[in-house]
């Protein structure tokens, strides 16, 4: 959603079905689409033609202090900058504190003014971008959206554990359900990127 704000059609892909994503969407794997965008090859027939690419590997392998267990999608990371960086596109890696990866923009819900958000998420760029931001701070309850588990994974700092609907209006969005918001990234952050995407693609296009 953020990126569409920001002015680009949107094409998602991903390898499990997602029946409220807003926009066109490839119920395929994610990976082997960026090996063929580095090969230079069509996807499939009547594939889309991509100016730019956005990554979110799964974060759960690189998160701080570790999840429970090793979930196996820790490589998913270092392949998919691996693809990114053999097509010409610009690229995105979106990814969590700790990620193996260069933090070129560090944003968290703070940053944008939504309510009570503790998300920081890292973002790597094929442009080495870089911005100065003031340092995250949160006052008063923080809504912290992370988690498949039960609702005691997400609760406020002082214990009391924030609604659906505050989650929602905290990540800037209402048309996703709980599992959704934990994988989501909030538009504001996209469409930040996305601006910064956009001129890129503006200096090298004649």
């Amino acid at each position: 959603m953020g990126y569409h704000r920001a002015g680009f059609d949107v094409v998602g892909v991903d390898i499990e079905d997602q029946k409220n994503y807003p926009f066109e969407f490839i119920h395929c794997d994610a990976i082997r689409i960026l090996s063929y965008l580095a090969d230079d090859a069509e996807p499939f027939p009547g594939a889309p033609w991509f100016d730019a690419v956005h990554a979110s590997p799964p974060c759960q392998d690189h998160i701080r202090g570790g999840m429970r267990g090793n979930h196996g999608t820790g490589w998913m990371l270092p392949a998919s900058r691996f693809y990114l960086q053999q097509q010409p596109r610009p690229w995105v890696i979106e990814n969590v504190p700790g990620a193996t990866m260069r933090a070129d923009y560090v944003l968290c819900g703070c940053t944008f003014g939504l309510p009570g958000l503790r998300r920081p998420r890292w973002f790597e760029t094929s442009w080495n971008g870089f911005d100065f931001r003031t340092p995250c701070h949160h006052t008063g309850r923080a809504v912290t959206v992370a988690g498949h588990g039960a609702q005691g994974s997400w609760e406020y700092v002082d214990g009391v554990a924030p609604t659906q609907e505050d989650r929602r209006r905290a990540m800037g969005i209402d048309w996703m359900n709980r599992d959704e918001l934990a994988e989501a990234i909030p538009p504001a952050f996209a469409e930040c990127i996305g601006g910064q995407l956009l001129e890129q693609l503006a200096a090298v296009t004649p």
